[in-house]
């Protein structure tokens, strides 16, 4: 959580005393609004709040139809729920390579194409942003479906234009952890009224029952229960307010460390795919070695992403043991109509990730770091290349 106050309290007050906390017909009308103050926010034509970041991509995926006999395309540098998410709609995510930047590698990506792959989901990890330059290339090449997770980069761009706008569809989260938070939260956009129905019927339990932007046309299917209420709208509509001078001071505190240890012997940032649409929440070290890395974590208080858990693909314990669902029978590894896909997942699949995350440290930025403060981190990280 990065800037949080009075504001967000008042206008979750204001919900609550109003009674009506259920999304449609509302007083207020918060989670509308919040979707076209989102969406406008973005430069997307629609926008969709529902309860979580992962189920933005899973309703997303689902909204472009795919299903059994699909590989998607994911990093093995990201949250679980990405993969998760693939698994729900029965399709079978294949795990690619991050290169330095610590996002996608598009040469990987265009090695793991098989004659079944449907989509790509590139992760603008920590914020930083994918090279999505050469991944709508290969999309277009291949002819696949792009699925962007934001859910950590929410206000990133690529070459001035936002994260979450490149592909189909653009899915961000706002959980207690993200750039933008009311705890839980999540949120998809896209351009195509059509994908935007279907996403609407999956997070609906199939259902058509309230007004949206417009009515339905799209045919109705079955799908999940993912709404969103007023009271998430109204504390997330307080928070956009925030995010251009969240990520000011996010970016100029991460520019300032990086400018006082331009240059310094031992020294080396990892490479970004796009420095100024950084959102600036992590300043990435990297190393010749992993126990270089791992002396100057220790002596600057920073922290490896190798040992972020279930960021890691490595310790995906369901993804490695095909284990994609309560039951067998719902497993889509066990799926007749995934046979013969790609279910290659080992721990050792992607050497570059294991390498890369173990020789990188990371600094964490915060809203409200002084000058001082950042001095102080500067002459830690200059004693400790010494």
């Amino acid at each position: 959580m990065y800037k949080i106050g009075r504001e967000e309290a008042e206008a979750a007050s204001r919900v609550i005393e109003s009674g009506e906390l259920f999304r449609i017909g509302g007083k207020y009308r918060e989670v509308i609004q919040f979707e076209e103050e989102f969406k406008k926010k973005m430069g997307a034509e629609h926008c969709l709040l529902m309860t979580n970041g992962t189920q933005a991509i899973a309703a997303s995926l689902a909204a472009l139809g795919i299903g059994p006999g699909d590989e998607v395309i994911v990093p093995g540098y990201t949250f679980i729920a990405t993969a998760i998410a693939v698994l729900s709609v029965g399709a079978i995510p294949v795990i690619a390579e991050i290169d330095e930047s610590l996002t996608i590698d598009p040469d990987d990506v265009e090695k793991k194409i098989s004659r079944y792959t449907k989509a790509i989901v590139p992760v603008h990890m920590v914020g930083f942003p994918c090279n999505m330059k050469r991944i709508m290339e290969i999309a277009e090449k291949y002819n696949l479906y792009v699925v962007e997770d934001a859910c950590q980069a929410c206000g990133g761009q690529f070459g001035g234009r936002y994260l979450g706008t490149f592909g189909n569809f653009g899915a961000f989260s706002f959980n207690y952890f993200k750039i933008l938070t009311a705890g839980e939260g999540g949120a998809l956009i896209t351009n195509d009224i059509k994908k935007y129905e279907r996403a609407i019927i999956y997070h609906d339990c199939g259902t058509a029952f309230w007004s949206y932007e417009q009515p339905i046309t799209e045919p109705l299917f079955s799908g999940a229960n993912m709404r969103s209420n007023e009271i998430t709208g109204a504390i997330l509509r307080v928070q956009l307010t925030r995010l251009d001078d969240i990520l000011s001071h996010l970016r100029g505190h991460k520019k300032k460390l990086m400018d006082m240890l331009n240059g310094v012997p031992g020294i080396r940032f990892n490479r970004s795919n796009d420095i100024n649409g950084d959102c600036g929440t992590w300043i990435p070290f990297i190393f010749d070695t992993a126990e270089q890395a791992e002396k100057f974590e220790l002596a600057v208080g920073g922290t490896r992403p190798i040992n972020t858990g279930k960021h890691v693909y490595e310790n995906w314990v369901p993804i490695l043991e095909k284990r994609g669902a309560h039951c067998d029978a719902m497993n889509p590894y066990r799926f007749a109509a995934n046979a013969g896909l790609n279910m290659d997942a080992r721990r050792d699949s992607c050497p570059k990730i294991l390498d890369y995350l173990s020789r990188t440290v990371y600094i964490g930025t915060s809203y409200d770091m002084s000058d001082e403060y950042i001095e102080s981190i500067a002459e830690k990280c200059v004693s400790a290349v010494k």
